[in-house]
């Protein structure tokens, strides 16, 4: 397969990442942000001192400073953006789009205040016709960045794209992409893992040991697994990359923000302090409430969402919300 040009909208960590790793094998890789000393930074430095520092980008590597040069040069287009921006960003490239263009996200979340996936956001701004897919899985950026092996998995609504999208992508020897065609489930499973992470460093963080925090574990695959069910995913997917093993990850690696996030609440620093700290966005802070509300519409039960929202959002204390989990622990007798 022959290499190709790939833009990568967002020059965070994941975003970057993404950029470095793809253009390893040598396909052209241009790489925007909308932060313009940043990314001024990114083409002086030849590396993102703020996320990766000394990460050297390839050669491959370009950075692009015009959003629409940008877009127009391929025509695949990775966004790697908060889910909160995920909207505006789709507005602000549907104007320079190519024809031909593929959408590829790697944004793990819902549509604020909706609780949408992503997937219908992209379809009302960009049309029901254009090939969108999603990227997911058990990664983080550092240990992507710097070329550790990775699997990921791709789901599309276009059979044939996918698959050519996945000849383009899967091509570096550290990184492996596998197919799916169920975006629902790959969706969901990126997005409730976020939450079950904050659980599990609420869990660490007040000495619950390892018992408690697989059991917890546990308990969240199951939930992510019901409301999927309801929602129209395919229950198999919860038990791949995207699902247990994204949740795994997340949940047990001092790389995860929102472990570490939920880690520093149970050290007894408030929700604005940990934010600080941890210095980057906590997509399970953010999602919190959309998972709720697909909860309360599929009429599914969500102990853990329910417990960590109330530490969130209703001042119960760490200690109670988790001693509380326990009891609510369920079976899954399928």
């Amino acid at each position: 397969m022959s290499n190709c040009s790939i833009t990568v909208i967002g020059s965070g960590a994941y975003g970057t990442a993404l950029a470095i790793v793809l253009s390893k094998n040598k396909n052209k890789v241009f790489l925007w942000g909308r932060n313009i000393r940043h990314m001024q930074s990114l083409k002086l430095d030849r590396c993102n001192k703020k996320f990766l520092p000394k990460i050297f980008f390839p050669p491959q590597l370009h950075i692009e400073f015009s959003l629409k040069n940008a877009l127009l040069l391929s025509n695949i287009i990775l966004i790697a953006v908060p889910s909160n921006a995920f909207k505006r960003t789709l507005i602000q490239i549907k104007p320079f789009l190519r024809i031909n263009a593929c959408i590829i996200w790697g944004t793990k979340g819902l549509e604020p205040k909706t609780g949408r996936l992503l997937q219908e956001v992209a379809q009302d701004i960009l049309g029901k016709k254009i090939c969108l897919s999603v990227i997911s899985g058990p990664t983080f950026a550092y240990y992507l960045a710097i070329g550790l092996p990775t699997a990921m998995v791709l789901a599309s609504n276009c059979k044939k794209t996918c698959i050519n999208l996945i000849n383009q992508l899967n091509c570096n020897k550290f990184l492996k992409i596998c197919r799916s065609t169920d975006l629902i489930g790959v969706q969901l499973g990126g997005v409730i893992k976020n939450v079950i992470a904050i659980a599990s460093g609420m869990s660490d963080g007040i000495g619950m040991g390892p018992n408690a925090k697989t059991a917890l574990i546990t308990q969240g695959l199951l939930e992510m697994s019901n409301l999927g069910k309801i929602m129209g995913a395919q229950r198999c997917t919860f038990m791949g990359l995207s699902g247990v093993g994204d949740l795994v990850l997340t949940c047990t690696d001092d790389q995860s923000r929102n472990r570490r996030f939920g880690m520093l609440l149970a050290q007894g620093l408030s929700i604005e302090s940990a934010k600080l700290k941890v210095g980057q966005v906590i997509e399970g802070y953010e999602n919190i409430k959309e998972i709720l509300m697909l909860s309360s519409k599929y009429k599914t039960e969500m102990p853990i969402i329910e417990q960590v929202y109330q530490v969130l959002y209703l001042n119960k204390s760490v200690k109670r919300s988790a001693l509380k989990l326990l009891t609510r622990i369920k079976i899954n007798k399928q």
